[in-house]
């Protein structure tokens, strides 16, 4: 143990005179004075079991097996890095060795543990997930979401906290009372205990023990290791802020000292080892110094798995008319019936079938197993999501209210956009979050947001709107059969309108606008709930002689930017651009922007936006009426287009 802590420590102390160098961009964060716990908790665990860090994570990585060079390389942002220069310090992850990642969110990385132990769990391969993370990440919200799922659903999930005593530049004293942080698990009646974590020796002990625990289905356990950190938060901290008996107090506990105490280690091979691994890290860092940058022609690679090949469908079922809610239920029991990897769950969505009854009988015909309720954590349910994805699950979990995903969006914004493409394609998320919108009559302001437009921002995932009983089912089998993130966006106002539906299985990809009629006059491009409305507005406008296409976008992300060209120039060069979302910052500011920017030729009238007023939404329907865009609107707007 005291060569693996050496060797840690001598790697971490080079990281840092490789910074002064100025061959490291960026902070570093660095495990010094800590090596003990990865060393001994590793020391513990099995081949197979994962490991989940926080971004003081480096030591973590060697201890899993990592390639030392390839670690000290990324965080050096080498081409040869474990990440090909993409992630850097304090994101680095080896997934080939159970490492699957530091993460810079703090607290973030332990829902996705959860996600990681419920697919050990399903599969029953008795595997155990060590998530750590500092006692800083105590406060976030997100790791209690995490301890309350992991206890909710028995996972075996290992939670080490390493309490250093500093949140970043701010003592824990300061913002906690307690003496101990693990009366908190204790609380949500989880195994908690608190332990020596500058002895390697203890560590390995109690680790041991919490990850049988986790393999009987016992678990999860939680972990408080008392340590100390040796330097600042970040590698140009200059501690000022840090009393200098603070500081001594650290060094009094050094784990390497100790552990040559406590084990009687010679001198003379104390000497020996420390002379070895002095030579090995030198050698890894000149050869770091030499390492190339990665090349700029893969910069844009594996953001997204290739596209697949369009599903050939066997032979054409005569259609049956249903509604919108039943549709999507249709197309999870499919998926379910083919793929037994994918897991349906979100709050209320098991038992009562969800509030709106698109997942009712679901539980019944596939268990409680793969279709659950979850505690009211949306941090959680996300995270997991991420978890269960990246082991090979196909997991589609629903967030009840679109308003509600912003307590949780780093879960979709840092984290399941993320896993690709820092992998480099190792690792994907392909996961499924269903979720509706919108205004309906009497609904308030925190019930009302369109939010696509912050969705489509982001690059990693999909978003998709389906606005038709048979998109709502052909759209959902195919965010299912993705292997990325998807998010499809019901509309709520929809769930009872019917449709001819096809339930003939996986028919389309994740990607594809369609045009609902054609037109040589005007093109209105809408999506969602704002599909019908443009068909009445186009119905009224024939009847005048104005003849317009409807083509429907159904995803803004992948934008099908071929489908808005022929759009454009079918209509004579006159768009008008319909959403329900409020008209300042919404997705039609995009598309209005690629029709400008690609095909300003052809215009023949600047692209006339339609949106919601910029107003928070009133809960009284006459007042919703006066707000929300509809067929009067449209047509009035194609309008004042067609005049010239």
């Amino acid at each position: 143990m005291y060569r693996r802590m050496a060797f840690i420590r001598g790697f971490e102390e080079q990281v840092l005179e490789l910074g002064r160098e100025g061959h490291v961009a960026g902070s570093i964060h660095l495990c010094l004075g800590q090596e003990a716990i990865p060393v001994g908790a590793m020391a513990a665990l099995r081949p197979g079991d994962r490991v989940l860090s926080t971004y003081r994570g480096h030591g973590w990585a060697l201890a899993a097996g990592a390639d030392p060079f390839a670690v000290m390389a990324e965080i050096a942002q080498r081409a040869e890095g474990t990440n090909g220069g993409r992630s850097g310090s304090p994101l680095l992850s080896a997934p080939e060795v159970g490492f699957l990642g530091e993460n810079s969110i703090i607290g973030a990385g332990l829902p996705i543990a959860d996600g990681v132990a419920m697919a050990s769990q399903f599969r029953g391969d008795g595997r155990a997930v060590l998530a750590s993370f500092g006692d800083g990440a105590m406060n976030q919200g997100g790791t209690t979401e995490a301890m309350v799922f992991a206890a909710a659903k028995n996972l075996p999930v290992i939670f080490v906290c390493e309490n250093n005593g500093w949140s970043e530049m701010t003592p824990i004293t300061a913002t906690t009372r307690g003496e101990h942080l693990a009366v908190r698990a204790q609380g949500l009646g989880i195994e908690a205990h608190v332990v020596d974590g500058n002895d390697p020796v203890a560590v390995y002990e109690v680790v041991g023990e919490a990850a049988q625990t986790c393999r009987e289905g016992r678990g999860p356990v939680f972990i408080e290791f008392k340590t100390a950190r040796l330097s600042g938060h970040y590698n140009k901290d200059i501690q000022h802020y840090r009393p200098a008996q603070d500081i001594e107090a650290a060094q009094a506990v050094d784990p390497l000292t100790r552990f040559r105490e406590l084990e009687g280690l010679p001198e003379a091979e104390v000497a020996r080892v420390d002379a070895e691994v002095a030579q090995q890290i030198a050698a890894l860092a000149e050869r770091t110094r030499q390492a190339p940058a990665p090349s700029s022609e893969g910069v844009l690679d594996h953001l997204y798995a290739p596209d697949l090949p369009a599903p050939t469908v066997a032979a054409s079922v005569e259609p049956k008319e249903v509604p919108y809610f039943r549709a999507v239920n249709e197309a999870l029991k499919d998926a379910m019936t083919r793929r037994p990897e994918v897991l349906v769950y979100g709050e209320d969505v098991g038992f009562a079938g969800g509030i709106f009854g698109v997942t009712r009988t679901l539980q019944k015909e596939f268990g409680s197993e793969r279709v659950f309720d979850t505690p009211i954590s949306e941090a959680a349910i996300l995270g997991s999501a991420v978890g269960a994805a990246m082991e090979g699950m196909r997991p589609v979990v629903e967030i009840m209210w679109a308003d509600f995903v912003f307590v949780a969006l780093d879960q979709i914004v840092n984290q399941a956009s993320n896993v690709r493409y820092i992998n480099r394609g190792k690792v994907s998320a392909p996961l499924v979050i269903r979720m509706q919108q919108g205004v309906t009559s009497g609904s308030c302001a925190q019930h009302s947001q369109s939010i696509e437009a912050v969705l489509a921002h982001v690059p990693g995932i999909k978003v998709g709107l389906p606005a038709t009983p048979q998109d709502a089912y052909a759209m959902t089998l195919a965010a299912i059969e993705d292997p990325d993130p998807v998010v499809l966006i019901e509309h709520r106002s929809m769930y009872q309108d019917a449709g001819l539906v096809r339930f003939e299985g996986p028919s389309e990809i994740a990607a594809g606008a369609k045009f609902h009629r054609d037109g040589g006059d005007v093109a209105i491009i809408t999506w969602g709930s704002m599909v019908a409305p443009a068909l009445q507005a186009a119905d009224r406008l024939q009847a005048e002689g104005v003849s317009a296409t409807v083509l429907d976008l159904r995803w803004v992300r992948p934008l099908d930017e071929a489908a808005i060209a022929r759009a454009v120039a079918q209509s004579g060069g006159r768009v008008v651009v319909a959403h329900e979302a409020f008209l300042h910052g919404g997705f039609g500011a995009e598309v209005s922007a690629v029709i400008t920017e690609s095909h300003f030729d052809q215009l023949r009238h600047p692209v006339v936006r339609v949106g919601t007023p910029d107003v928070r939404m009133p809960s009284a329907p006459a007042l919703q009426e006066l707000l929300l865009p509809s067929a009067d609107s449209i047509a009035a707007a194609v309008r004042e287009a067609v005049k010239q």
